[in-house]
C-alpha cells in the first residue's frame, strides 16, 4: 500500500481519470464531485482538506540554488534554479542557469547556444508554448 500522498497536479489526473471511467460506466460525475471522492479515497474529509495538506507550491525541489533537469527545445538539460516565482496556484516562472549551453537553433547552418533560460511551467512541470513539432518549449522533470 503506497501511504504518500499525491501532488495537487496528481490528485486532479486522478480525478480526471475517475471521471473518465464513471463516465465509461454510464455514470456521470462533474468535476467538483470527483475532486471529492479522490480526497476521500485518500483519507480527507474533503477537496479543501486534502489541497491543504498537499499544497499547491513547486515541488520540493524547486527552490533558488537546486539542481532540476528536463528539455528546453526538445534538448536535455541540467540547470540551477536561480529565481522562482508563483503567477498563480501550480503556475511558475523559472530562471534557469544550464550547466551546459543548449543550442537552441536546429539549423545546421549556424548556431545560438543559452546557458540562461526563463520560463512559466504548469503543474505538470511543462510549458503552455509548443514547438513547431508540438512538444512543449520547457518541461522540468518532476521529482
Amino acid at each position: 500500500m503506497n501511504t504518500q500522498l499525491p501532488s495537487a497536479s496528481q490528485a486532479k489526473d486522478q480525478a480526471k481519470r475517475l471521471r473518465t471511467k464513471m463516465a465509461e460506466d454510464s455514470t456521470s460525475i462533474g468535476h467538483a464531485k470527483s475532486l471529492e471522492l479522490v480526497a476521500h479515497q485518500h483519507g480527507f474529509r474533503d477537496w479543501n482538506a486534502m489541497l491543504a495538506a498537499i499544497g499547491n507550491g513547486p515541488p520540493k525541489d524547486w527552490a533558488v540554488g537546486d539542481k532540476i533537469s528536463g528539455t528546453y527545445l526538445s534538448q536535455p538539460f541540467t540547470a540551477k534554479v536561480i529565481a522562482i516565482a508563483m503567477l498563480k496556484p501550480g503556475w511558475f516562472r523559472l530562471e534557469l542557469h544550464l550547466d551546459e549551453a543548449v543550442d537552441v537553433v536546429t539549423s545546421t547552418g549556424f548556431s545560438n547556444f543559452r546557458t540562461r533560460i526563463r520560463g512559466v511551467v504548469g503543474p505538470k512541470g511543462h510549458s503552455k508554448e509548443r514547438t513547431s513539432d508540438g512538444q512543449a518549449q520547457l518541461k522540468i522533470n518532476l521529482p
